[in-house]
C-alpha cells in the first residue's frame, strides 16, 4: 500500500477530528463527509440514555440532525485527540478523544475519554462515523444525578 495514502487518510481524519476540537460551524464539519447518500454517523449505546445513542442517522440530513441533537444536549471544551490507527487497506481511521462535557440543561459536566471509527471513500470523505463514549456519565448527567456519585 502506497505510503501516501496512509498519509492522505491521516489528514483527513485529523482536519475532520480538528473541526470539532475548534469548534467549526456545522457546515464545515459536514463538509468532511462524502456527498454520498449512504453516509453514516451511528453513536453507540442505549437510545433511552440519551436522543443521539444507538440511532442510525443517514444521509447527510440524517447526519446534520445528529450533529443538531449533539449540540442542543452538549458542550464541550479542551477536547484533543491523539493515537490516530490508520488501516489504508479498508481506508479507515480510528482515534482517541479527550474533552470536557456538560449537559446544557442540567449544567453538570464530566472529563470523557472517547473513540471514533471512521471509514472513507476514495475522495477521503467520511462515509461511517461511529462513536464510542461514556454514556452513562452523559445519562447520569441528564437526569442530574452525577454530582450526587461524586458526593
Amino acid at each position: 500500500m502506497p505510503y501516501h495514502k496512509r498519509t492522505e487518510l491521516l489528514e483527513a481524519a485529523t482536519a475532520f477530528c480538528d473541526s470539532f476540537a475548534q469548534k467549526k460551524p456545522l457546515d464545515e464539519i459536514l463538509s468532511h463527509f462524502s456527498s454520498s447518500d449512504n453516509i453514516l454517523a451511528y453513536e453507540h449505546g442505549l437510545p433511552e440514555l440519551a436522543p443521539f445513542l444507538g440511532r442510525e442517522f443517514r444521509g447527510r440530513e440524517g447526519v446534520k440532525e445528529y450533529f443538531n441533537i449533539i449540540s442542543s444536549c452538549l458542550s464541550y471544551e479542551n477536547m484533543r485527540f491523539a493515537d490516530y490507527i490508520v488501516d489504508a487497506v479498508e481506508n479507515r481511521v480510528a482515534v482517541r478523544g479527550t474533552a470536557k462535557f456538560t449537559w446544557t440543561a442540567t449544567g453538570e459536566s464530566w472529563d470523557e475519554f472517547f473513540s471514533y471509527a471512521l471509514k472513507f471513500d476514495g475522495e477521503r470523505k467520511v462515509v461511517s462515523y461511529e462513536i464510542w463514549a461514556d454514556s452513562g456519565a452523559a445519562y447520569l448527567a441528564r437526569k442530574g444525578q452525577l454530582k450526587e456519585l461524586r458526593s
